[in-house]
C-alpha cells in the first residue's frame, strides 16, 4: 500500500500573498496528520516564496509522521536541511521564474553538484530521494550517486488526455520498474489529483505519493482533514 505525503506549500502561498501570519502551514500539517497523512512535504525554495525557515523549524518540532523536505542543490538550503534534520530530503530542480517545478532534476548534466548534495545529506543521516523525469538515463545516474529513492515526475501524465495519457503512464511504469531493479524506493508526484491518481497508485512497487495542490484546493472547500482523508482512501490499495 502506497504512503501519502501531503505537500502543504500552498497553505504558505496564501499566507505570503498578504505577508501575514495566517493560514499557518504548521496548523495545516497537524490537520493533514489527523486526516491520515503518512508524511508532510514542504519545499524550502531559495527565494522563500512560500515556506519560510520558521515553518521548517516548527514543523520539525511538531510533525509526528515523516517530514520530507524538497530542496534544490543550493548550499545555503542544504546546510539548513542538515541542521534541521528531516527524515527525508528530495532534491528537485529550481528556477526563479517558474510558477512551480517544471520537470525533473537533470542528474546527467549536473552529476557533480547533485553528487555533492546527495553525499552531504546522506552524511547527515537524511534519506535522499531524487525528483526525476521517467528517463532511464537519469534514473541510472541517480542510483550511481547513491540516492535511496526516486520520485517520478508525473506532470506530463497529469496534463495528458486519452491515448497520450496511456503512453505517459506506460513511461512511468517502465521507469518505475528500473527504479526498483536498481534497489531504490519508488515515489511519484506532481499534478496528481483525485481523478488521475489511481493508475499511478497501481504501478507495481509504488511506495510513496506526494500530492499538494489538489489536496489544498479541495481543502478550501471541505477542510484539510476531510480533503486528506478522501485522498488517502484513493491511495489505499
Amino acid at each position: 500500500m502506497a504512503e501519502l505525503g501531503v505537500n502543504i506549500d500552498h497553505v504558505a502561498t496564501v499566507r505570503q500573498a498578504r505577508q501575514t501570519y495566517e493560514p499557518d502551514p504548521v496548523w495545516a500539517a497537524a490537520l493533514a496528520e489527523l486526516g491520515g497523512a503518512d508524511g508532510i512535504t514542504v519545499h524550502l525554495r531559495e527565494d522563500r516564496r512560500h515556506i519560510q525557515d520558521r515553518d521548517l523549524r516548527l514543523l520539525r518540532e511538531t510533525v509526528t509522521v515523516k517530514l520530507n523536505l524538497e530542496l534544490a542543490c543550493d548550499q545555503q538550503v542544504l546546510d539548513i536541511a542538515c541542521e534541521v534534520g528531516p527524515e527525508q530530503a528530495t532534491l528537485v530542480p529550481e528556477k526563479r521564474e517558474e510558477v512551480t517545478t517544471e520537470g525533473g532534476l537533470d542528474v546527467v548534466s549536473n552529476r557533480e553538484a547533485v553528487g555533492r548534495a546527495v553525499q552531504q545529506l546522506t552524511d547527515a543521516g537524511i534519506y535522499v530521494s531524487l525528483f526525476l523525469d521517467p528517463d532511464i538515463a537519469q534514473i541510472e545516474a541517480g542510483a550511481e550517486l547513491g540516492a535511496r529513492a526516486v520520485e517520478l515526475h508525473t506532470g506530463q501524465y497529469a496534463l495528458a488526455k486519452g491515448a497520450k495519457q496511456k503512453e505517459e503512464l506506460e513511461s512511468l511504469i517502465l521507469a518505475g520498474q528500473r527504479v526498483r531493479e536498481l534497489g531504490m524506493a519508488l515515489h511519484a508526484g506532481h499534478g496528481l489529483t483525485y481523478r488521475n491518481v489511481r493508475p499511478v497508485v497501481q504501478i507495481e512497487g509504488m511506495h510513496e505519493l506526494n500530492i499538494g495542490h489538489s489536496i489544498i484546493s479541495r481543502a478550501v472547500m471541505v477542510g484539510m482533514e476531510r480533503a486528506v482523508r478522501e485522498m488517502k482512501e484513493l491511495v489505499e490499495d
